[in-house]
């Protein structure tokens, strides 16, 4: 197991949604992406989310997902969690997805909410502890209403954590109340999973960051998070003030875009997308510039 695991941090403080870097002709970069998941551990990630959405899992095979967790694995697999995205609509391929990631070795998995079918509360319950049992590994939970449609209630977050393998849950929910209950109840380990609440949530019981931005600002936060938890808001305050323009920015259009248009900006791995996802435009990288700039990113 990679290191820096507690109970109360079982994959660490900071961790970034890494992209699948690809080349010209769209095939799947596995160079790339040992050497994108190698400069961001040495950035400071403690973990590795690979083949989640910001991965543009809807649209690489199966095969290419275990290909990719073996490529980053081999990379920086003895000194950060890779975490690998296993959710989707159907119950049986998520299953199938999560033995995959175990055999290949991945570190834990990452089990985002059933999407477009919009199940109940019980199909929810259902859904993640079938996941769960299906493997020995370390789950989290991916709570992101405003993709899948459906929320995770406070009450369903409270049942699964008493799963023995459901661990974790990152929050997309952009809700402090909810956090704030669902963190009291429920005991999971939790991460932040929308960059700009990445400092309120700490504040309601967060323990961490799963971050899209952390592609260009992880230095920054872990900064924030270390001042946090030492007791120094004010630093934290700062560094999330710092932040804003990043967090602004590199949302402005969808993140992987963005990220993607970063990454290639600063001459790291990163390629084209897939359909139907599409490049910026060069009036949204100009506007990129600007707000990475006004956020302190080197480009």
């Amino acid at each position: 197991m990679a290191p820096t695991s507690t109970p109360q941090t079982p994959f660490g403080r900071v961790l970034t949604a890494m992209v699948t870097p690809f080349t010209a002709d769209g095939a799947l970069d596995l160079d790339g992406a040992q050497r994108l998941a190698t400069h961001l551990v040495d950035a400071g990630n403690d973990g590795l989310i690979v083949n989640g959405t910001t991965g543009e899992s809807p649209t690489t095979s199966d095969a290419e997902k275990s290909d990719l967790v073996r490529a980053v694995l081999e990379a920086v697999g003895d000194r950060a969690h890779v975490v690998a995205g296993v959710g989707t609509n159907d119950t049986h391929h998520s299953v199938e997805l999560a033995r995959a990631a175990e055999k290949t070795g991945a570190h834990g998995l990452l089990v985002v909410t059933p999407y477009y079918n919009k199940p109940p509360q019980e199909g929810l319950y259902r859904h993640f502890t079938t996941v769960a049992d299906a493997t020995g590994l370390p789950a989290m939970l991916y709570d992101i209403p405003g993709r899948s449609g459906v929320p995770i209630s406070t009450e369903t977050l409270v049942r699964l954590a008493a799963h023995p393998r459901i661990v974790a849950n990152k929050d997309a929910k952009g809700d402090l109340g909810r956090a704030s209950w669902a963190i009291a109840r429920s005991g999971l380990a939790w991460y932040s999973g929308d960059d700009m609440l990445n400092l309120p949530l700490l504040s309601v019981g967060a323990v961490g960051f799963v971050s899209v931005v952390g592609h260009v600002v992880t230095p920054d936060l872990r900064a924030l998070v270390e001042a946090f938890t030492d007791g120094d808001v004010q630093k934290a305050t700062e560094i999330h003030q710092k932040l804003l323009p990043v967090y602004t920015g590199m949302f402005r259009t969808q993140g992987v875009m963005t990220t993607k248009a970063a990454l290639a900006l600063q001459g790291l791995p990163a390629g084209p997308l897939r359909s139907p996802m599409v490049e910026c435009s060069p009036e949204e990288i100009e506007q990129l510039k600007i707000d990475l700039a006004a956020g302190g990113v080197q480009l």
